[in-house]
């Protein structure tokens, strides 16, 4: 091997005596090149891109939420809850009641969802002022409650947080409520100001968040709530925490981490992710069977060195090693100072975000990037893989008629 090595590195850097060869040679490991730095971008950018939404999303998403088996509801004041509360790992326990409503604001009314958070909600979290697109995220203002609502509520209601004078109307049905002459009769209705609006995704912008005692009053239940949303204290071993949770309640509760609770976007963003992927390595396979033409050129240039090599008694499995690796060090060489150029190209971009994103109303202004050790290991294995398959092949497809060749010569 190490003869086999020798000689495929003087050839790879050696002047071939046909140029075309030295050009070939070129474009196979400038394709390489081309196709590892842009999976390394490209992977950055929907890391990045990752990164913002779900940090948008862990704005609204607890790290765990306890949420009952059966029914919508259940009692909070069991001990195993009060026993949760005080544990020294819990940074954020907030007690919620969910259900949705009819709001009206002036002329216009809209079918929203009611969340009403205990004062626990505000414990600790950083990143709510983030989500906030005008006014501020209060709950309270001089002892009276306030609702912060979602941006696709306030465009649908065309709600104006400086009118100081204009409310929010909130209609629930009362519970137990016969039909009545009036209809009116049938609903709790009450009324609340909107201090704020935030944006983060669809799946939020149709809510109102309300302090629990407004929800209770509005939705006629004294005690009961429709799950907890609980954070922990930095440092705290998350799946070991989640797993003595579930293992004290029981069947009767379920216990969701945010990849859980928010399922549906792991797969939608894991998916695109991999259908880029799969993409873009189509096309480095593609650049990388180049490696075929080139080495086939190789051999014709090299047929004296062939004959001379097998009359020094040479074997086919040392010829067809020269080529062999041959075929490895250009694709190699070019994957290596593709990914080399790709971390640089994303590092420079994390620090001058040369590259800016198109559009007004954007909540970024350059593309975002973010950097995994996974991805690199991930292009480098497939480009290894690749270069494997196609060195094995043209490394053997070039030497099968050499038998006769010292005759020829």
């Amino acid at each position: 091997m190490n003869t086999s090595y020798y000689i495929a590195k003087r050839y790879l850097f050696s002047k071939k005596s046909v140029n075309a060869i030295n050009f070939i040679s070129g474009i196979s490991m400038l394709g390489v090149f081309v196709g590892s730095a842009a999976l390394i971008i490209i992977l950055s950018v929907f890391n990045g891109f990752e990164n913002i939404v779900l940090s948008m999303y862990n704005t609204f998403s607890p790290e765990l939420r306890i949420e009952p088996a059966l029914g919508k509801t259940f009692d909070p004041s069991d001990m195993r809850f009060i026993k949760l509360k005080n544990d020294k790992r819990t940074l954020n326990y907030t007690e919620v009641l969910e259900e949705k409503a009819l709001v009206r604001y002036g002329e216009s009314q809209s079918i929203a969802l009611i969340k009403g958070v205990s004062e626990g909600f505000m414990k600790n979290r950083t990143g709510l002022d983030s989500v906030i697109s005008s006014g501020s995220f209060t709950l309270k203002h001089l002892g009276r409650d306030m609702a912060v609502i979602g941006s696709g509520l306030q465009n649908s209601l065309s709600v104006n947080l400086s009118n100081e004078f204009q409310t929010l109307e909130i209609y629930s049905p009362k519970k137990g409520a016969s039909n009545s002459v009036n209809p009116a009769d049938e609903f709790n209705i009450r009324s609340i100001y909107p201090s704020g609006v935030f944006r983060v995704q669809q799946e939020f912008d149709n809510m109102v968040i309300v302090p629990i005692q407004f929800a209770r009053t509005l939705l006629d239940e004294e005690k009961l709530i429709s799950f907890i949303e609980i954070n922990t204290v930095p440092g705290t071993d998350l799946e070991e925490f989640h797993q003595e949770i579930k293992s004290i309640f029981g069947k009767n509760f379920i216990i969701k981490d945010r990849r859980q609770q928010n399922e549906l976007l792991y797969k939608i963003l894991n998916s695109e992710k991999w259908a880029i992927f799969l993409i873009l390595t189509f096309v480095l396979i593609i650049a990388i069977f180049n490696i075929i033409g080139s080495l086939t050129m190789l051999v014709i240039d090299k047929r004296k060195d062939i004959a001379i090599l097998s009359s020094l008694g040479a074997n086919k499995e040392l010829i067809r090693g020269i080529f062999f690796i041959e075929g490895m060090m250009i694709s190699m060489l070019g994957c290596i100072i593709g990914m080399a150029s790709g971390l640089i190209f994303i590092l420079l971009q994390q620090k001058f975000g040369f590259i800016s994103m198109s559009g007004a109303n954007m909540i970024i202004d350059q593309y975002p990037v973010g950097i995994k050790l996974t991805d690199f290991f991930l292009v480098f294995a497939t480009v290894l893989i690749v270069s494997v398959i196609a060195s094995g092949i043209s490394s053997r497809l070039s030497v099968k008629n050499t038998v006769n060749l010292r005759e020829d010569l």
